[in-house]
């Protein structure tokens, strides 16, 4: 440890110049040894140094001490103020930022422009820009607005709130723009998801003769790459290359030039790239890796991992919650496992984001009781740690839990955001607990900070829809402040199908494709609920209408991992070398269902007009069933055991009845995670109590 010794002062200049070098390398115990010395000789008070003690504290991390520096000071001035308002900010309290900030104006004293810039970023941090507009008003009566810094700022703030109306005006009486004036900009575009026009953003700021960084090519980039913009990226390549821009030596750039070809589905000219640079650092590795595990190809994935460790890289902890997040995605329990056990090994494993990471895979491999270990034994929670566990209570069932952990969150002092409102209201949802779910809306839509978003809205005409109140789920759509979107639209098309209301299915129906005519999961969903009518006319019209724009919905498949091998399967697949056993264990499954329980298909479900011996062997062959009867076939069916299936879509009714049924003549614990939730089946009954 770098130790300071003190030798006789010659003045507080040299104090403050310690407490700076300290703050600047975050040496918060050297910091504390200057504390006290200026303590003892007398500085106790001093103004300058008093602000350096709180921008000392605050980039250690330490807000409580700075906070008390602040209280105890007999004077303060705008730089105490807004030293104070930027450890808060970087520490992660925007709140209490916007907070120092009225309290300083209340207490007449002016801001200056690194003032007014902190608290836009506050404002751009927690989405509200009522706060941000009123602050903005503030700048332009006192003429801080035409402070580049401060117009920036503004320019930023409305961009990360979603006004991107109104970043633009600002932009334009800019009396003075410069590169980080247009980046604002590209940025603002691309997290408002207006890819095209970032692109056309990006071409005029070379028309207007502005020389592209390392941030302005990195954001074209990613836009490429979420538009799948090929072309364009691959001219942004040959732009870099033509015009001699180091991309091989800065790690961003060619992080994204590899995430574009990867995300455009072109990995041999990824790992082109990825071969060309000078010195691959882990930005590169991550970006490549994350590629092949997105495109399925886990094998190449984790050996890619395995190079980057025996590369002697520092893995940091990025990679590891990304890589954490490819296993959680897959259920790749025993991988997941492996990884656990290595971030325990690194520094970087010891990073918040990477615990988070590590929650979140194990409730998504189903093993709850490991995730509730972990999270207990957390040193430090932040409001993700908290949303994440609340999340996955609610995605087992388990809505009490999710709700105690809520308020006990609320308890510690830490404030939910709208993933975590978000988390609370499916919670609810999933387990029918539809006061429960009122309240924390109604309690949301009172919140200063946390404003409901069209998410909200949806789990709330979700609550409702299942419990039938499907008229007043309507009305909420209508009357929300909100623009309807397909996926609220979709959500009361699928609670009409559930309580068998026709007539608003098809008013609902034709809204969603007015709204987009060319998503194949609308028509899917239109015409399963024809079918459950048993209107195959209209069904076959509907399909009819998608077979011909030539769409065609996500293919369902469900996996499963046996002796540390995932095993894929879709639905009707008969590729597998032990398909003549998998079926003939489940048509002895079948008999004795039926001979014990009186067990008959849900042929409902089948979807087709088609004779009933034709729907029931249609129904046999779902992905799930099949990856069940691999299992069976491996263990057997007689040993008290658990068996995880993992489905990509969400669970048929007639699955979810055979499941059910098998796992009352068997000592088999069935566990199945589907696109919405977890269904635990033991002895004839499911966790989410037939409401999924």
């Amino acid at each position: 440890m770098i130790r300071l010794l003190f030798p006789i002062w010659s003045g507080r200049q040299r104090l403050a110049n310690l407490l700076r070098y300290c703050s600047k390398n975050s040496l918060l115990d050297q910091g504390v040894q200057v504390h006290a010395a200026s303590l003892r000789m007398g500085f106790g008070f001093d103004l300058m140094l008093s602000n350096d003690l709180i921008e000392m504290y605050s980039k250690c991390g330490v807000m409580d001490t700075a906070s008390l520096v602040f209280d105890r000071m007999t004077e303060r001035n705008v730089v105490s103020w807004t030293a104070l308002m930027c450890g808060h900010l970087q520490n992660g309290n925007a709140r209490a930022t916007l907070s120092l900030f009225f309290q300083m104006v209340f207490s007449c004293l002016k801001p200056n422009e690194y003032t007014f810039s902190t608290n836009f970023k506050a404002c751009g941090i927690l989405n509200v820009p009522e706060i941000g507009m009123k602050i903005h008003g503030m700048c332009v009566l006192t003429g801080f607005e035409t402070v580049p810094v401060v117009g920036n700022s503004i320019v930023d703030m409305y961009s990360k709130c979603g006004r991107i109306n109104e970043a633009v005006m600002m932009f334009n009486v800019l009396p003075v723009k410069n590169l980080i004036s247009w980046n604002t900009m590209l940025a603002g575009y691309t997290l408002a998801g207006q890819g095209e026009k970032a692109l056309l953003w990006f071409h005029r700021m070379l028309e207007n003769g502005e020389i592209p960084d390392e941030y302005t090519l990195t954001t074209v980039l990613k836009t490429c790459s979420r538009l799948g913009k090929i072309r364009e990226g691959s001219m942004i390549h040959g732009f870099l290359i033509t015009s001699g821009f180091p991309c091989s030596g800065k790690a961003a750039i060619a992080g994204s030039l590899i995430d574009l070809y990867v995300k455009c589905g072109n990995l041999a000219e990824a790992r082109r790239v990825f071969n060309q640079i000078g010195e691959q650092n882990v930005i590169s590795w991550s970006a490549l890796i994350l590629g092949y595990a997105q495109e399925g190809n886990l094998a190449e994935a984790i050996e890619l991992f395995k190079q980057l460790q025996n590369n002697s890289k520092q893995v940091d902890g990025f990679v590891l919650s990304s890589m954490m997040g490819v296993f959680a995605d897959f259920a790749l329990v025993e991988q997941g496992k492996q990884m656990h056990a290595y971030a325990v090994k690194v520094p970087s494993g010891s990073e918040i984001s990477v615990s988070n990471s590590i929650v979140d895979m194990y409730l998504k491999c189903g093993l709850l009781d490991e995730a509730e270990r972990l999270f207990n034994e957390m040193p430090a929670r932040n409001v993700v740690s908290w949303t994440v566990m609340i999340t996955g209570y609610g995605k087992h069932g388990i809505g009490k839990e999710a709700i105690r952990l809520f308020n006990q969150m609320q308890s510690n002092n830490i404030e939910p955001d709208g993933v975590t409102y978000l988390a609370t209201l499916s919670a609810c949802s999933h387990s029918g607990l539809i006061k429960e779910g009122e309240e924390y809306f109604s309690q949301l839509c009172r919140n200063r900070w946390v404003k409901p978003g069209i998410e909200h809205y949806a789990c709330m005409v979700d609550l409702l829809g299942r419990d039938g109140r499907l008229k007043e789920a309507k009305d909420l759509i209508e009357n929300m402040p909100l623009k309807p979107t397909v996926g609220i639209w979709q959500t009361l098309l699928s609670a009409c199908r559930v309580h068998g209301n026709l007539q608003l299915g098809k008013e609902v129906g034709q809204n969603l494709l007015t709204l987009d005519g060319e998503n194949p999961v609308n028509y899917v969903m239109i015409s399963n609920i024809y079918a459950e009518a048993g209107y195959w006319k209209e069904y076959e019209q509907v399909r009819e209408m998608a077979k011909a724009k030539g769409l065609r919905k996500e293919a369902g498949r469900s996996w499963v991992e046996i002796d540390k091998v995932v095993q894929f399967f879709y639905g009707g697949d008969d590729t597998h070398p032990m398909i003549d056993k998998i079926h003939q264990v489940l048509k002895e499954m079948e008999r004795r269902m039926k001979e014990e329980m009186g067990y008959v298909h849900g042929v409902k479900f089948a979807l087709r007009d088609i004779d009933e011996e034709s729907k029931v062997e249609s129904l046999r062959v779902h992905s799930e069933k099949l990856a069940i009867g691999l299992a069976l076939c491996h263990g057997g069916w007689d040993e008290a055991r658990v068996i995880r299936v993992f489905k990509n879509l969400r669970i048929c009714g007639d699955c979810h009845d055979f499941i059910k049924c098998l796992s009352k003549i068997v000592k088999v614990v069935f566990v199945v995670r589907d696109a919405n939730r977890f269904h635990q089946f033991k002895d004839g009954l499911c966790s989410c109590r037939d409401y999924w």
